[in-house]
């Protein structure tokens, strides 16, 4: 199996900059928790949902149109693609900052920002400057150079947490003791406004440290080509827009939507912080998505169907064998990873075992949507996104004035779940993949019987269940690997 073996390997190297690097943001959630009010983390969440928003906008697909294109028959010059696509990206970014700047106090009291219109304009500078970057971290998982990936990965993780831990940590101490070393700068009022101010700087010295693939060939507009690129790529901004709000829909509605329980962005700062809990599923599934992309463009190119169909269905089973040991290891052990976050947010742990389940679908989902990619018919991927974000908006809009932050819980877990199921079954039809339902099926179930052993035939002594539920994991993992007939390194 070298493609999949070619294929883990690459995940696993994304994933140093993807699993680190968010596991050291997740790190930071106790800082916010601790140091900030839950009303101000419950802003934190808006902000960074609108962010999210914004970003894919501003990339408008062009991320996955560059690796089509640039692997495509028609247009032989791969650079002419990078550069065209850059340029468009470039354009796109500047106007973007300029039409905030002219609308900056109408958005600024819709972001929940009111009186802190610099928090605004910070972000959307950070927001432009990680959108036009999008296109050369495109180039070097082109070019499978993931080391340099993630070597820049970590440095922007770094900076912004060195920064945070400087601004948030450091600086009060120094205000307190040592005024006269900060007073010129630091203002304790700002607040999370630090938190903003730390990512614009990684996001500047991310841009400095991706000069080097803005340079070294020559720079084109192809105008025919990026029309092209576009009408490939609209359906899959559609496809963004509409996956990613289905991601942050439930926290940019849920101060309207919460209105009659209490402090609405109390409630959203405790289901924001548990949310960051699941974010172990979330960082395996983008790890498996920077290398998939380039995975499945490469073997459409130059493989034949058999194989290239043994490798997507391969690649199918092997994510869900690792999803399912991933959310087994949380949850048996999530009375110890819940104190990464304050105590103050301990009653919106109930969120973490469904917005787990969600994001394993919508990992399926992903990995299901190689038969719209390959076949260019990327409006399919449109269709399912705008339908899982119907029924997204139409659960919280029911589920969250009666049920609080579970609504938005259980509305992504029915959405991922309806977008999987939809996908699988007009893909069959249209690119059929012999995928090993029944096979994954039965892991399923095993693991579901593993998990309800492990979390609900307890013993009295807490150490004691943690044993147990250590070596339920490792039965499953030999049941894999037995069934699998993975070989295990032998010393020699």
């Amino acid at each position: 199996m070298p493609s999949i073996k070619s294929l883990a390997k690459d995940t696993a190297i994304y994933g140093v900059s993807s699993i680190i690097g968010r596991f050291l943001n997740w790190c930071l959630v106790p800082l916010y928790t601790i140091c900030f009010p839950v009303a101000e983390y419950g802003v934190v969440t808006f902000v960074y949902s609108v962010v999210a928003v914004a970003l894919i906008i501003l990339t408008y697909g062009m991320e996955t149109g560059f690796f089509r294109f640039a692997n495509h028959d028609r247009w032989k010059d791969p650079m002419e693609v990078y550069s065209t696509s850059l340029i468009s990206l470039g354009v796109t970014s500047i106007a973007f900052v300029a039409l905030v700047a002219a609308f900056l106090s109408p958005v600024t009291v819709w972001m929940e920002c009111a009186g802190h219109p610099s928090y605004v304009m910070m972000m959307a500078v950070c927001v432009a400057l990680d959108a036009f970057l999008a296109l050369p971290f495109s180039y070097l998982r082109y070019r499978k150079r993931p080391v340099r990936f993630a070597l820049i990965r970590l440095v922007n993780i770094g900076v912004n947490i060195g920064l945070n831990l400087f601004f948030i940590l450091l600086c009060p101490k120094l205000m307190e003791h040592a005024p006269a070393t900060v007073n010129w700068f630091y203002r304790p009022e700002f607040g999370i406004g630090y938190i903003f101010l730390a990512n614009l700087i990684a996001s500047a010295v991310n841009f400095v440290m991706m000069i080097p693939e803005l340079r070294g060939f020559k720079w084109k507009f192809n105008t025919v080509l990026l029309k092209e690129m576009l009408r490939y790529s609209a359906p899959l901004l559609v496809l963004g827009v509409a996956g990613i709000m289905n991601q942050t829909i439930d926290k940019i509605l849920y101060p309207t939507l919460a209105a009659g329980r209490g402090d609405a962005l109390e409630g959203l700062g405790i289901y924001g912080a548990n949310y960051k809990i699941a974010i172990i599923m979330v960082m395996f599934i983008q790890a498996f998505r920077f290398a998939y992309e380039p995975f499945i463009f490469t073997r459409d190119k130059g493989e034949g169907d058999d194989h290239r169909m043994r490798m997507y269905s391969d690649a199918m089973k092997y994510f869900v064998l690792f999803a399912l040991i991933i959310f087994m290891g949380v949850m048996f052990y999530l009375d110890i990873i819940k104190y990464f976050i304050s105590p103050r947010y301990f009653s919106g742990l109930k969120v973490v075992p469904v917005i787990m389940a969600a994001e394993l679908f919508f990992g399926i989902f992903f990995n299901l949507s190689v038969w719209y990619k390959l076949t260019d018919k990327t409006m399919w991927g449109a269709w399912f996104s705008l339908f899982g974000l119907a029924i997204t908006l139409s659960l919280n809009i029911w589920l969250v004035p009666r049920m609080g932050y579970m609504g938005c819980a259980w509305a992504a877990f029915c959405s991922y779940g309806a977008m999987m199921v939809a996908s699988y079954f007009i893909g069959r039809g249209k690119y059929p993949i012999n995928y090993k339902v029944g096979r994954i099926s039965s892991y399923v179930l095993i693991a579901a019987v593993f998990y309800f052993i492990g979390m609900y035939c307890l013993t009295p002594w807490q150490v004691a269940n943690w044993i147990i539920r250590f070596f339920i994991l490792i039965a499953f993992v030999g049941i894999i690997v037995r069934r699998e007939g993975i070989p295990l390194p032998v010393r020699k």
